[in-house]
């Protein structure tokens, strides 16, 4: 890994201003604990798990009504999952997050903004009061604590509302976003049974409305479990209930659940009493219902957002998503620090790839999070944000989903950056299974190019050779060697564990194996080259995925690609598929280019056996690029059997690969 000069530096002062530096004063004070540097903070905070996480549960005073600081906050156990966090503590998620600290009752906490309806906000003593009300609906509804409630809408004020109201009951959220399809819900919400459904007529999608009124029927016809469907006219194509039908399910409309005013009250649950339960992409099995708990996700937010963020009172926390991804999840936590959080439900390229430069610039916002790829097209389109928006309030720039390649840093600090050294971007890698980062920045390190900064307070990230030996400087497994707070509580219905085990423990017997390659330099920096399952072994040669992408899509003609490694026929083949711009055609002369591209920026061995030019790359809908799926595909499975067209930003992104594997004389057995 190359130790480049970096693009930022913190400033003599950071200590002064930045929420970790009241952090570090804060443990002189009170623990008497100093440290040299951040590495030996994250040694510490790694090392003694009871005086880190202990010293987070007391810094941001986290304790329930009724609850003080337990005796101990963790309790080592025979295994990883065994590990007690802790004990006898109460807590309710909703009742911190509502306290918004620093923030008067008529202080506007609650962006939304919409492509769908006018923007929305919500002031700190509003969001209390619907959020007390829906509490009051769901109680009139029979809701109580282990109840699950599921939301099939998109990123908007209820959708939140309805997480704390649930959370505040002791009851179970569950949302996936209304762009999933019917068989993606089904396969999720099934393993579940939710008592009550929450869900929207449709949404616009650019330019295009979209009814979601039969989806929603099919999904309460497949769901027993349901006493209850409440419907949020959010499109207004249909009646005020747009799913009354003859059925048995009791209907209601959210302007009924919020009607009689409620007592804003909060059940103190367990540590790790259930807040919300999460999916796995499915792309690789039965999407996993990943439990998280009340405690766990409270203290990992307050940390990542405070510490690693720097997000506080006066800020605006923006990030692109659904609510189907766990950085939904992750945005609306800002609340918990005293933050208010920009929600958006919209295209990122509607109108063009301005909207969401213009959202920031309209909306105030501070902190801006996006995908890497969004970061990686506006460079292609040659957009200039600092020139062209009012971004002089934003001082820290997010990038998740995919490794965020070191040209996309350069131009965020070229191009986006309001003035030299006013921001610090953040290049974050975390996942579903524990609704967090795991490898990020920190206000207290610089930046450079391509390389995330930093290993996560708390995270035990080590990178595993094959024979388990923890290396530096070398391409290994990621796992996590000590027990994380956000580890998930269960898998809903793994009574005995052993899906969980599987899932997470099968390859290092005690040890977490996250699924990503990754580097880890001398001085901490991380960098991410993909799945490891994803990953092409070429020859005895382990190629990263990442790396590919960066040379192949930096190329004018290239929209997006994918590169899978077949192991049959014996020899093994490369095969790299691009998403060409309108009008250009994938001719001898394009292929030779690539070829030579990708040899002359990595090696001979990337360069592909065939390049096969699709109309687009399957990707899911929080944009993950789907290579295990396509490799299966090539393989001579049925893409049914692979992944929910449900899942798919584009459900039928699969068909050109059906095609291939024809042409290429491989059996698959077509979609129904």
């Amino acid at each position: 890994m190359t130790l480049a000069r970096p693009l930022w530096t913190p400033p003599g002062d950071i200590l002064e201003h930045a929420r970790i530096g009241d952090y570090l004063r804060w443990l002189a004070d009170h623990r008497k604990l100093r440290f040299r540097d951040y590495e030996a903070l994250w040694l510490w905070s790694v090392d003694d798990l009871d005086g880190f996480w202990s010293s987070i549960w007391e810094y941001f005073e986290v304790g329930a009504v009724g609850g003080g600081t337990p005796d101990r906050a963790f309790v080592d156990g025979p295994t990883m999952r065994g590990a007690a966090w802790f004990p006898g503590a109460s807590v309710n998620y909703a009742e911190r997050v509502l306290r918004m600290p620093g923030a008067d009752e008529s202080q506007p906490m609650v962006f939304g903004y919409s492509q769908t309806r006018p923007d929305v906000a919500l002031t700190a003593g509003e969001l209390r009061d619907q959020v007390a009300r829906a509490r009051r609906g769901l109680q009139r509804l029979g809701v109580t604590r282990g109840d699950r409630v599921a939301a099939y809408l998109p990123n908007i004020p209820e959708a939140l509302v309805l997480l704390l109201a649930c959370a505040s009951l002791g009851a179970v959220f569950s949302s996936c976003a209304p762009e999933f399809g019917v068989r993606s819900v089904q396969d999720r919400w099934r393993q579940i049974a939710p008592k009550v459904l929450v869900a929207v007529d449709g949404y616009r999608s650019g330019s295009k409305d979209v009814s979601r009124v039969a989806e929603v029927a099919g999904i309460r016809a497949s769901l027993p479990s349901l006493e209850h469907t409440v419907s949020l006219p959010y499109l207004g194509c249909g009646p005020q209930d747009p799913y009354a039908t003859h059925d048995t399910h009791d209907a209601h409309t959210w302007t009924d659940l919020l009607a009689e005013p409620g007592e804003l009250d909060f059940v103190s649950v367990d540590f790790t009493h259930p807040l919300y339960i999460l999916y796995s992409s499915g792309t690789t099995g039965p999407p996993k219902p990943i439990v998280h708990g009340h405690g766990g996700i409270l203290l990992e937010h307050l940390k990542m957002l405070a510490l690693h963020h720097d997000l506080g009172p006066g800020d605006r926390f923006f990030w692109f998503t659904t609510t189907g991804w766990m950085m939904w999840n992750y945005l609306v936590s800002g609340l918990a620090v005293g933050s208010a959080v920009v929600l958006y439900d919209g295209s990122a390229h509607h109108p063009d790839l301005g909207a969401l430069w213009r959202l920031a610039e309209e909306s105030g916002t501070t902190y801006f999070g996006v995908s890497a790829p969004f970061l990686m097209a506006c460079r292609k389109a040659g957009l200039t944000p600092r020139a062209d928006f009012g971004l002089s309030r934003l001082r820290g720039i997010g990038s998740t989903g995919s490794p965020l390649p070191p040209e996309g840093f350069s131009w965020v600090y070229e191009s986006a950056a309001p003035a030299a050294g006013s921001l610090v971007l953040t290049s974050l890698s975390g996942g579903t299974d524990v609704c967090t980062g795991l490898v990020g920045g920190v206000p207290l390190l610089p930046v450079h190019a391509g390389e995330i900064t930093c290993r996560c307070l708390g995270a035990g990230v080590e990178a595993y050779d094959p024979s388990g030996r923890s290396v530096t400087g070398q391409t290994g497994e990621l796992v996590i060697t000590r027990p994380m707070p956000s580890m998930p509580v269960g898998l809903w219905g793994d009574t005995d564990g052993q899906r969980y085990r599987k899932a997470y423990f099968s390859a290092y017997p005690g040890v977490w194996h996250h699924g990503d390659w990754i580097t880890i330099n001398e001085r901490g920096g991380c960098l991410i080259t993909g799945r490891s399952d994803a990953t092409l072994n070429r020859n005895g040669v382990r190629l990263g995925t990442a790396e590919f992408y960066s040379v192949v899509e930096d190329l004018d003609e290239v929209v997006d690609s994918l590169v899978v490694h077949l192991e049959r026929p014996a020899d093994g083949k490369l095969m790299l598929f691009v998403q060409l711009r309108d009008g250009i055609r994938l001719d001898t002369a394009l292929r030779l280019r690539i070829s030579r591209e990708l040899r002359d920026a990595l090696s001979e061995h990337h360069v592909p056996d065939h390049i096969v030019a699709v109309p687009s790359v399957p990707r899911t809908l929080s944009g993950k690029k789907l290579e295990i799926p396509v490799k299966r595909i090539l393989g001579g499975a049925a893409p049914e059997d692979v992944v929910s067209p449900g899942a798919l930003a584009d459900p039928n992104a699969l068909d050109a690969f059906v095609d291939v594997a024809h042409r290429y004389g491989i059996r698959t057995r077509e979609r129904t």
